[in-house]
């Protein structure tokens, strides 16, 4: 493949993920949310969480952040299948779709984002068990953010993505996070 042929694939791996920014998290509308997040936004969030949960347990931060922006791209292919439907559907695996969207993407570049990828899918590092719990804690804060705005059925999804936090910082964030409103951070600032 030429220099320019690589170029237009990387290009168009960017153009791709961008789909993000328009893609809603499926598994919300189970639980009556009628405006989900996208999936974009939550990445972002994740990735600042795991950023800070990286800090907290003394895991490198910005390999986390990496993980955690890269942990969803796929869902441009496959689409946020909620866990009740993973029963019914058999999607190809993450590491297999990211090889696909990067496969005429610069070398260098699909070699990088397929390792991420894999590590995150099969990793048991540090890095990887915080990017993981990043994940579930932004599900739970989001979570009780739509309890906040009435949606009740979002309560399961605090209860069950709580439940999987392994870190002593994100359990302790969370426990925080269920003492508080998702304004309570202007406090700092207003009198």
């Amino acid at each position: 493949m030429s220099d320019e042929e690589h170029d237009k694939g990387t290009v168009g791996y960017m153009m791709e993920v961008g789909a993000l920014k328009r893609m809603k998290r499926s598994g919300w509308w189970i639980a009556g949310v009628k405006d989900p997040e996208t999936i974009a936004e939550h990445s972002f969030r994740t990735a600042v969480i795991g950023s800070v949960l990286a800090m907290m347990e003394g895991a490198d931060p910005a390999k986390v952040a990496l993980l955690c922006t890269f942990h969803d791209t796929q869902e441009t292919r496959v689409g946020d299948i909620p866990w009740i439907g993973r029963r019914y559907v058999t999607a190809a695996g993450n590491e297999r779709v990211t090889a696909d969207q990067v496969s005429k993407a610069h070398p260098a570049v699909a070699a990088g984002i397929q390792a991420i990828v894999q590590e995150y899918e099969n990793g048991d590092t540090l890095e990887v068990r915080v990017a993981r719990d990043a994940d579930k804690l932004e599900c739970m804060i989001q979570g009780l953010e739509y309890l906040e705005q009435g949606y009740r059925n979002a309560q399961e999804w605090v209860d069950s993505t709580r439940a999987k936090l392994k870190t002593p910082s994100a359990l302790a964030l969370a426990e925080a996070a269920q003492t508080m409103s998702s304004l309570e951070w202007q406090r700092t600032y207003l009198p």
